[in-house]
This record gives structure tokens, C-alpha cells and sequence, in this order.
């Protein structure tokens, strides 16, 4: 019994220190002295690709106006861009924000969908993603197309978020990759702006930064990026799948489906583009536990490739992701064998102590704004989102819909 309680302790530290830190360091070590992709278009290349953007939008009149002037301003050829957005029956101004808009910008590529039912995220991008394959241009209008252009042979999907806002080279930075044909998705370097000494702001956008160096590591070392930011990536069209009904997580399953197909995905840490921090943790523990539940949805869904991990993408996809959304419950499993074991062993009652000791002080100096004590108890909390998440999976996800996340 107690050799058996030995093996979880030990085996859910291994599994978190695994995931936390030996996994970013073999990264490292694999993509030291690796290049970037090389096979790129120049800007002024006339093959450039022909890239609808796909944005999904709801409730989102705090920052469309902005999202749009920022997909206005990029340096891309004008003729080339096609903004295609959906709004999910959004219920605030933001269709009229978005109708104005296009009426005054009568010269950009805009076509607005206005959805009347409200169905979430993917059944919105599906349509984006059909109707941006026929090109059709409604300029300004929700109802009749006006225009019917020839799409481009092989186009590239731009996947963004009202509340991600875009550098004007960002779109060239991802887009010049795809002249590499094995190249399938290129992902964005995602900022936080706004951040606060106060809240949680500064400890996700640490997480944040680690997650983007790893990405970029592991486009570098494998091809094998584990999963983009969601708010800004680029995709090849002729590579976008339907995606699944009740999907929680769609910007990982369009992208994995890319890596089974044996193309690569990799980050390119010039794509600059920045989205507002968040503050409290009741909103990012919401939106984690959300993000959660659609992960292990996805883990469902590919679980061959880690039964066993013996490939890279299934290494990379176990050591990245798979440990980590569990690691609510390897924290879980360390505490509880290491209370049991503190009974009869000296090092046990030493290891727990200062479990209780890290745990309490956390809370405590969290409130005192101490950054370490902010790191360790934000940890704590988006753990505890994870094994959440869960058991909200667990439960049965019988439909996709959100509510937006307040940020800066």
C-alpha cells in the first residue's frame, strides 16, 4: 500500500515536472541551431496568396471598430484581403458598428453575415469558411451578393477574434510561410496589453510568453506546434475541415487535423498581434474551465496518438498538452499521497508541510500583490479550472456557445 501511494506521488511530480519544465528544455535543446522556414514569399512576390480572414463575433462592440481599422491598416495587397465576419446573433451594437463601418469603407473586401440564432463559434466559422470559398462580395450588405470573384487557387484562412488586435506586417509574417508547401498553419506571437500590478494580468502573461517560446520551438525542432492561439492564426484553405458539432476548442482540432495530415505547423514569433489581459480570476477561471471541457473533448477525439506516444506528434502532443491538462489532478494526487505518507515518514511530513506552507502563503501574500506568491496561487487556480473543465466534459457538452471574457 505504501509503495503503491509512493508511485502516485512521485509518478504526478514526474508527470508535472515533465510538462513544466523537461519538455520546454528538450525543445530547446532540439531546436538549438535550427532555422526558420526559409521557402517564403517576398512582399512584393505577385503570387502572393489571396487570404480571407475569418472572424466570429459576438457582443463585441467594445472593440470592433478597432478590430476593423486594425485589419484595414495591414500591409497586404488590397485586392488580396477578404474580410468575412459572422456575428452569432449579437444582441448589443455591434451589427450596427459593423454595418456603418462597411458603409463607410465601401473600397475594403468586407462581407457581413448576420446570423439570427445564436449557435456559437463553429457553425459561424463553417459558413465563413463556405461562403469565403466562392468569394462572394456583399458590400455592406447582409442579404443579396453583389459580386461573384474567381477564388485563388490555393487561398490562406486568417482565423481571428474581435478583441486580437494585429501589427500591420503581421498578416505578411504568417502568410509568406505558405510558399513552403509542407507548411499548413503558421501561428501568431500573442501579447497581452494592458497588464496591472493588481489581479492576475501579469502572471498569464508570463504563462503567455513561456507558451509562445514553446510553440515557436517546437514548429522549429518537429513542425509540430501543439495547438495555436486561437485569437490570430493562419491556415491553409484548401486544408479547412467542417468543424465538428458542440466543439469548444475549434482552433486546435482545425490545426491538429493539419499535423495528422502530415503538413507542419509552426509560430513565427515576428506575426505580432495583442489582445487586452484580463484581471480578475473568476473571468479567466470561466474561460479556462471552457477551454478545458473542449480540450479534453479534443483528446477524445485524437487519443491514437497518444495510446502510445511513440511518434513525435504524439510525444509532442502528450508532454505539451495531454499532462497539463491533467495536471489538476497530479497536484491533487501529490498532496493527498504525501498526507497519507506523512504519517509514518519524516521526509513526507517535511514535503507536506511545505505543501500546506506554499498553499496558504500563496493565498495570503497574493492579496499583498508579492509576484511569487501571485504565480504560485494563479498556478493553482487555472489547475484547478482544468480538472473543472473536466468534469463539465465528463458531463456532456451539449452545446458550444460564450460569454466574452472582460479584458483591458
Amino acid at each position: 500500500m505504501q509503495l503503491a501511494i509512493q508511485v502516485v506521488f512521485w509518478g504526478s511530480m514526474l508527470a508535472l515536472l515533465h510538462t513544466y519544465i523537461f519538455y520546454p528544455l528538450l525543445m530547446r535543446f532540439w531546436a538549438r541551431n535550427k532555422r526558420p522556414n526559409s521557402t517564403r514569399f517576398e512582399f512584393d512576390d505577385p503570387e502572393l496568396p489571396t487570404v480571407s480572414v475569418l472572424m466570429s463575433v459576438y457582443n463585441e462592440e467594445l472593440v470592433i471598430a478597432e478590430k476593423l481599422q486594425s485589419l484595414l491598416r495591414l500591409n497586404y495587397p488590397p485586392e488580396k484581403l477578404h474580410i468575412f465576419i459572422g456575428s452569432d446573433c449579437s444582441t448589443d451594437g455591434t451589427n450596427a458598428i459593423i454595418e456603418k463601418f462597411i458603409s463607410q469603407n465601401t473600397e475594403a473586401n468586407i462581407h457581413f453575415l448576420a446570423f439570427a440564432q445564436r449557435r456559437g463559434k463553429p457553425p459561424v466559422i463553417n459558413e465563413l469558411a463556405q461562403a469565403a470559398g466562392i468569394r462572394r462580395s456583399y458590400g455592406g450588405q447582409t442579404s443579396q451578393p453583389k459580386t461573384l470573384q474567381p477564388s485563388n487557387p490555393k487561398p490562406i484562412f486568417l482565423l481571428t477574434d474581435a478583441s486580437v488586435m494585429l501589427e500591420p506586417d503581421t498578416l505578411f509574417f504568417l502568410v509568406r510561410h505558405f510558399k513552403n508547401a509542407r507548411i499548413g498553419a503558421v501561428d501568431a506571437n500573442m501579447r497581452s496589453k494592458g497588464t496591472r500590478e493588481t489581479g492576475i494580468s501579469r502572471s498569464e502573461e508570463r504563462y503567455l510568453s513561456g507558451e509562445v517560446l514553446l510553440k515557436h520551438r517546437e514548429g522549429l525542432a518537429w513542425g509540430t506546434m501543439i495547438g495555436p492561439f486561437g485569437g490570430c492564426y493562419a491556415l491553409r484553405a484548401e486544408l479547412f475541415e467542417p468543424i465538428p458539432p458542440h466543439s469548444l476548442v475549434d482552433d486546435f482540432w482545425l490545426v491538429f487535423r493539419v499535423l495528422e495530415r502530415g503538413f507542419w505547423a509552426i509560430n513565427d514569433l515576428n506575426a505580432i498581434c495583442y489582445e487586452g489581459a484580463t484581471h480578475r480570476v473568476s473571468d479567466e477561471y470561466r474561460r479556462k474551465k471552457r477551454i478545458a471541457a473542449g480540450s479534453f473533448q479534443n483528446l477524445a477525439r485524437f487519443r491514437r496518438w497518444v495510446l502510445p506516444p511513440v511518434t513525435r506528434l504524439g510525444f509532442a502532443f502528450f508532454s505539451h498538452k495531454v499532462l497539463r491538462w491533467f495536471g489538476g489532478f497530479f497536484l491533487l494526487g501529490m498532496f493527498l499521497s504525501a498526507g497519507w505518507l506523512a504519517w509514518e515518514s519524516t521526509f513526507f511530513r517535511a514535503i507536506f508541510g511545505l505543501m500546506l506552507f506554499g498553499l496558504a502563503g500563496s493565498f495570503l501574500l497574493n492579496r499583498a500583490n508579492f509576484p511569487p506568491a501571485k504565480n504560485v496561487a494563479y498556478f493553482l487556480a487555472m489547475n484547478l479550472a482544468l480538472t473543472d473543465g473536466f468534469f463539465k466534459w465528463l458531463r456532456g457538452i451539449q452545446e458550444n456557445t460564450w460569454q466574452r471574457t472582460e479584458r483591458t
